[in-house]
């Protein structure tokens, strides 16, 4: 488990009792928690927290809502977290489609219990580093709304290569007051150096507009 995120999860969905108890046991004594769904219904009204290292194992046949109709259903409501399909039928066109659409693995039942764990692993770090990435953004576009109107000026100037005599001169500022609001845009960011401010900037898209 990630101390750091909490629990990971994995959530089941398919109609087969005896495949979900058998996944359950599997993964439950490697410290997964599994949140087994009967139907794809069940899934949906109580959807994946996205803020949680998680996926989402999906059987392709079920009653009502097959495995791609909900897998298309989770990206219109906007979800993030890995989906592992499952299958007792291979077809080579549902398969395509469903990884073309964004599908994490496709496996065949019975599936090998290494076989499932590795893919189980690989889909929840994928969506861990995926959240600690966002919770980094977050964190740093929280500290970027702290900057005054003037320090986001300057910001805006040091990130895009000017000096401060060119910065200076483009707001109506002396040299002296450009870096006495670096300093100040430096501990407002937790930033030590150029390079990483300009790194921020570059991550938060600011110098692509």
């Amino acid at each position: 488990m990630d101390a750091k995120f909490g629990p990971k999860l994995v959530h089941l969905v398919d109609d087969d009792p005896s495949f979900c108890s058998a996944v359950e046991g599997q993964l439950a004594q490697l410290g997964y928690e599994v949140r087994s769904n009967a139907s794809p219904k069940h899934l949906l009204t109580s959807l994946p927290d996205e803020d949680v290292p998680s996926c989402i194992v999906l059987d392709v046949r079920l009653p009502g809502m097959n495995g791609p109709e909900l897998q298309l259903r989770l990206k219109e409501l906007g979800s993030t977290v890995p989906i592992i399909f499952v299958t007792g039928y291979p077809d080579t066109q549902t398969t395509v489609r469903t990884i073309k659409a964004g599908g994490e693995d496709f496996l065949l039942k019975p599936v090998p219990t290494e076989q499932l764990v590795e893919c189980v692993e690989r889909a929840i770090g994928r969506h861990g580093a995926a959240l600690t990435t966002k919770r980094a953004r977050e964190i740093m576009l929280s500290r970027l709304a702290t900057l005054t109107p003037r320090e986001r000026e300057v910001f805006d100037g040091i990130v895009r290569g000017n000096t401060n005599k060119t910065i200076a001169e483009g707001l109506g500022i002396t040299e002296r007051t450009v870096k006495a609001h670096r300093g100040v845009i430096m501990e407002k960011m937790h930033i030590r150096s150029l390079a990483e401010l300009v790194v921020a900037a570059q991550r938060l898209g600011i110098l692509d507009r």
